[in-house]
């Protein structure tokens, strides 16, 4: 992944995180175990089914308490050799858990209260203690609901949410039993049994809650355990890339989900003749633009050559040089006749024999007469390219050949000065740099043409001038 900091760097990834993480786990075991004892020993003593069912489902909220504390110490755990991905799935695996536990739960609550509501009837003694439990037990539900979602958007914990959702609903279901049990109060004082039976009919609102409470989980987790990815950023991730300079267009953009990270793979499309260089700058917009839509996310970019719609020959040419990881310039092309003639210079390691060179050139105008097929013919003229470094002396200034230099350069009108000329020796062979100054309008082909003309004339005049380079300037960034 290129242009993001290490997830290790991150905050999704620092020790404190661990530790809130751990520590609101932890101490949502232990109000778990509280609570469920509580709501046994009352459900038991009272013959509440209204509050056994709370007790169920919070021993099934002890369950996956625990089950949370576990994954949550797992998930944290960084990748390794076998899981390459990290460990954060273990998260998604543990909410699959807490759903189907979550709905045998329901099975059993339905169970016994359609049974106690036709076919066996329980007798039940509504307490204070009963009321003091329930009561307690929402306000330890909605301590722990709240500090559990706290930690769980701070961190985006697919585990801890699941824990949250089922504490917030918690508080709900254990105000219903206690209206249950309140009416079973008010119904044997008015002699009314629909009120008596409000206890088993508050246990099925219960599993209600429960059901719906799984359906939605259930459905988080199965996204996540088979890989869908997160709603419309997907869409959001291509619109945003069509802004980013140079990218021809988006091949392909997935996206997966492992506890609270994205992984996402990306692949693009650049023209061909791009550099490696540029195309790894374009993957780091490419990944800096998905980290914006979607932070804490590992990204993988896959860069794929494409011709582009406005390529020319030129361009053609150079592509089909490029992969053959050959470097060409002064690549000229001549229309005779309607047909199109190419000449070009291509540098080559200088160590490499000529029979080899010249075999590799071979090969690549094949190519490029392959693609291009109204070029008629290709001349190559092959340079080497240095690859060694040279001791060299500088020579002393020699005012002379100065002078019969900036003499040859007035024969030029639209050179307008000739400045900085030093001289250099390098294995017996002069070689002579200077700086030239151009109008600023002056188009570039016209600059090429005249300091090539120049360099012919030095050597003329100089014949003991082994290489000449001349670095233009405009006028108004002339630095003599």
């Amino acid at each position: 992944m290129t242009g993001l900091p290490a997830i290790s760097d991150s905050v999704f990834g620092s020790d404190a995180m661990r530790a809130e993480k751990r520590m609101v786990a932890a101490n949502s075991v232990l109000a778990a175990v509280a609570i469920t004892s509580l709501k046994v020993f009352v459900g038991v003593t009272t013959g509440s089914l209204g509050i056994l069912s709370e007790a169920a489902h919070s021993g099934l909220d002890l369950i996956a308490a625990v089950i949370t504390l576990i994954s949550v110490r797992l998930s944290d755990k960084p990748a390794d050799a076998d899981h390459q991905y990290g460990h954060e799935k273990v998260e998604n695996f543990s909410a699959f858990i807490e759903t189907g536990l979550l709905l045998l739960t329901c099975v059993v609550i339905v169970y016994e209260a359609v049974k106690r509501l036709f076919f066996h009837h329980v007798h039940i003694e509504p307490s204070l203690a009963a009321f003091l439990v329930l009561f307690f037990s929402m306000a330890v539900d909605f301590w722990r609901s709240r500090a559990l979602g706290r930690i769980a958007n701070k961190y985006d914990s697919q585990a801890l949410q699941a824990d949250a959702l089922h504490f917030s609903t918690d508080i709900w279901s254990s105000g219903v039993v206690a209206l249950g049990l309140g009416l079973v109060i008010l119904g044997r004082r008015l002699h009314s049994q629909w009120l008596i039976d409000a206890d088993p009919i508050a246990a099925l609102f219960v599993a209600g809650v429960i059901v719906f409470v799984s359906s939605r989980l259930a459905r988080r987790t199965i996204d996540a355990l088979l890989d869908r990815g997160p709603a419309d950023a997907r869409n959001r991730i291509i619109a945003a890339l069509h802004s980013v300079e140079g990218l021809l267009e988006v091949d392909r953009v997935r996206i997966r989900r492992a506890g609270n990270r994205y992984f996402a793979d990306v692949s693009v499309g650049l023209a061909r003749n791009v550099t490696f260089q540029r195309s790894g700058q374009v993957a780091d917009e490419v990944t800096n633009t998905v980290y914006r839509i979607l932070p804490n996310t590992d990204v993988v970019v896959r860069s794929v050559p494409r011709a582009a719609i406005a390529e020319n020959i030129f361009d053609r040419v150079r592509a089909v040089a490029t992969r053959h990881n050959l470097n060409v310039h002064d690549v000229s092309v001549q229309d005779l006749d309607g047909r199109l003639h190419v000449e070009q210079h291509l540098e080559m390691d200088e160590q490499l024999p000529l029979k080899q060179a010249h075999d590799r050139v071979t090969n690549m105008e094949a190519e490029i007469r392959g693609e291009n097929p109204e070029i008629a013919s290709i001349l190559t003229h092959i340079e080497s390219e240095p690859a060694t470094i040279e001791p060299g002396t500088r020579v002393e200034r020699d005012a002379q050949l100065e002078d019969r230099l900036k003499t040859i350069a007035a024969e030029f009108p639209e050179i307008l000065d000739t400045h900085d000329i030093k001289v250099k020796q390098v294995r017996d062979r002069v070689y002579v740099s200077c700086h030239c100054t151009f109008a600023d309008e002056l188009p570039l082909s016209r600059v090429h043409d005249l300091s090539t003309a120049l360099e012919s004339r030095f050597k003329q005049e100089a014949p003991e001038l082994f290489r000449v380079l001349i670095h233009p300037e405009p006028s108004t960034d002339n630095r003599r």
